[in-house]
């Protein structure tokens, strides 16, 4: 007999949508299929030799003990320094808290703030693990549409209008998973401006993408635009998308002194601190040589570039062109209510991904799973030639439609 309980935090919360599209390919793959995956987020690139090299250096060094619960000082300075330079935020070394990859910044904040009964504004189009990082720590998601009339964006009349007693954060990404909108400094600080009315509200700026960036604008955070929201605001940022540095597991956030706090001494009980080698890395990374991450970002804009293209030429898609990271969202509206070969009706993007992974050996996330339909997310963190094929397949049986 089964006799284990599980805590609600678990059994209340889903199994990443994004992670269980991937197992779905890799469980495909295992039965023969040849499945062209765009579903994930994460650089095909190797990390750099450099990044490995000041690992060795450390290892041989025996950096191999723990290190401050947040973080090793070279590593701290290494992050202050980047956003005093490129973002435009001042901090002190005991404003930063480094983890085991942003995702765990995020989820310990939320842990450090969130008790039953608060609420945490999420606007969607969402990363798909944001609602249930709250649900986890007994908050509430509220969820607000901002759909492609509104570029994808919270506008500040819909913050105005979610915001409530109850409200302890509003998340922003940016540029975003999985539209790869980014916000511009203007739209940054009206935001802001609603954000100082209300004080009991924090942001929480999801900022993992900012390097990969296509705009014609210059990439920016809120606390850069408006200091004054130091104490209201955390941002956070990492080494793994910029520098093909998934599996290292090296997130950091920069907050109010009180917040970031919390979060160590969450992590003092929790994991004691990251990797001793992988920080050595990280701080190479910010400080090191940067051609790495402008040719790996020239790659993914050409990707991005033709792959918009080639999506926006089937007939019932259509995709805005993303200012960073390296996904598309398109739409599929034009999708809806047709029917397959089979005869099976398209009712919904789920369907329309379903129907693409079976006919078309193409693996995508459907928009629901991000909070908006009907999308689909594909990630263009693949070679061209899997992109020209996948889109070239896609066609194919979006033209089987009737």
């Amino acid at each position: 007999m089964d006799t284990i309980k599980l805590a609600a935090r678990v059994t209340n919360i889903r199994v990443s949508p994004s992670t269980a599209a991937a197992q779905k390919v890799r469980e495909l793959e295992a039965e023969g299929r040849q499945i062209l995956n765009l579903t994930v987020g994460e650089p095909d690139f190797d990390t750099p030799g450099s990044i490995k090299d000041a690992a060795i250096e450390a290892l041989v060094a025996g950096d191999t003990k723990y290190t401050p619960v947040n973080g090793t000082l070279e590593l701290r300075k290494a992050i202050r320094h980047d956003f005093k330079t490129r973002l435009g935020i001042n901090c002190s070394l005991d404003q930063i808290s480094v983890g085991g990859g942003a995702k765990q910044v995020l989820f310990v904040a939320l842990m450090a703030t969130v008790e039953e009964g608060d609420e945490v504004i999420i606007p969607a189009p969402y990363w798909v693990s944001y609602p249930d990082m709250v649900i986890a720590n007994g908050g509430t998601p509220v969820i607000v549409d901002c759909g492609e009339d509104v570029g994808f964006k919270l506008t500040p009349e819909a913050l105005e209008a979610a915001i409530t007693p109850h409200t302890r954060w509003v998340i922003l990404n940016s540029p975003s998973n999985p539209t790869g909108v980014a916000y511009q400094a203007e739209e940054l600080r009206r935001l802001g401006e609603v954000l100082l009315r209300h004080p009991h509200v924090m942001v929480m700026c999801d900022e993992i993408y900012d390097r990969i960036w296509y705009a014609d604008f210059d990439a920016c955070s809120i606390l850069g635009v408006m200091p004054e929201l130091a104490n209201q605001a955390l941002v956070v940022n990492g080494v793994s998308k910029s520098y093909a540095m998934t599996g290292w597991r090296i997130g950091y956030g920069v907050g109010p002194r009180k917040l970031i706090d919390a979060i160590n001494k969450l992590q003092s009980q929790m994991s004691s601190c990251p990797s001793s080698i992988s920080q050595a890395a990280a701080a190479n990374a910010l400080t090191g040589d940067q051609t790495s991450v402008a040719e790996t970002v020239g790659i993914y804009r050409e990707r991005r570039d033709r792959a918009h293209w080639l999506i926006n030429q089937i007939p019932g898609l259509s995709c805005r062109l993303p200012d960073g990271a390296f996904y598309l969202f398109p739409s599929c509206a034009g999708i809806i209510g047709t029917t397959t070969p089979n005869g099976k009706r398209i009712e919904t993007d789920l369907d329309f991904v379903l129907y693409l992974l079976e006919e078309a050996g193409v693996a995508g996330v459907h928009g629901g799973a991000y909070g908006l339909e009907p999308y689909f997310r594909i990630s263009t963190a693949t070679s061209m030639d899997v992109i020209e094929r996948a889109s070239a397949q896609i066609a194919r049986a979006v033209g089987a439609l009737s």
